[in-house]
């Protein structure tokens, strides 16, 4: 089982991921996944390894929920959310913090990255992501970002909408149980208390509203390579998908 953002993976392999040059990576990497299965953590070791750029996605629908809050935005007006998401202004940058993040989340001109992470923001995000208006203005940003290649991009619909035709797909997938206790040690190295029954109840209830959603619901595409990692550390699977890649 492994913690949150790889901490300890790094601390305890810091030179272990495939030691063999990888010739000829695929551009663009799509990792998809639901919540707390460990796709942020396993897309950023994967993107320092290939010296891609790594993107998740989901931090471009918490920033549009956080931003819904901070305004006193009805997170049930679609309209209303809509509009904000069409017009905030986020960006995503290398982190020059030391604090545990893999990267500054700047909306609207303020640094929000730990803000996004709040039990708040937890317990809306996916009412906002279901939204077709909201999906459509953070696609195109995705796909925008994408164009260049040599991305690792990560998500819930990554494989499937934002970039169908990525030359590597992988859907990463644990039980829920294991997700929530990967999320509780997470907020527990945060210094924060929280309850592990509630971290599952709200995973169950993100994995219901993610893969039943009209628009872009969470499954894997037909072409994606499922790894489960309910008995695997982070170590196995980095390795595993690094190993995929070099042999494709």
């Amino acid at each position: 089982m492994f913690c949150g953002f790889g901490q300890i993976y790094l601390q305890e392999h810091p030179n272990s991921m495939c030691e063999q040059k990888i010739q000829n990576p695929p551009s663009t990497i799509a990792i998809d996944g639901p919540a707390a299965s460990g796709k942020s953590t396993i897309g950023n070791l994967i993107a320092n390894k290939l010296g891609y750029i790594s993107l998740d996605t989901g931090i471009m629908y918490r920033a549009v929920a956080f931003k819904a809050l901070q305004e006193g935005v009805d997170i049930f007006d679609d309209a209303a959310v809509s509009n904000l998401a069409e017009n905030v202004k986020i960006d995503i940058q290398p982190s020059v913090e030391e604090d545990g993040r893999q990267f500054d989340v700047i909306i609207d001109g303020e640094d929000h990255t730990w803000d996004l992470r709040s039990p708040e923001v937890n317990q809306v995000v996916s009412e906002v992501s279901v939204y077709p208006r909201v999906r459509k203005a953070m696609t195109e940003l995705q796909r925008e970002i994408a164009k260049n290649g040599r991305i690792v991009m990560i998500g819930r619909d990554i494989g499937t909408v934002v970039l169908p035709d990525a030359e590597m797909k992988i859907y990463l997938e644990a039980s829920v149980e294991v997700r929530a206790q990967r999320r509780y040690i997470e907020e527990l190295a945060r210094g924060k208390k929280i309850c592990l029954d509630e971290i599952e109840e709200s995973l169950r209830h993100r994995d219901e509203i993610d893969s039943s959603r009209a628009v872009a619901p969470l499954r894997p595409a037909e072409d994606a390579i499922l790894v489960n990692s309910d008995d695997m550390t982070v170590y196995e699977v980095v390795e595993f998908i690094l190993e995929l890649i070099a042999k494709r």
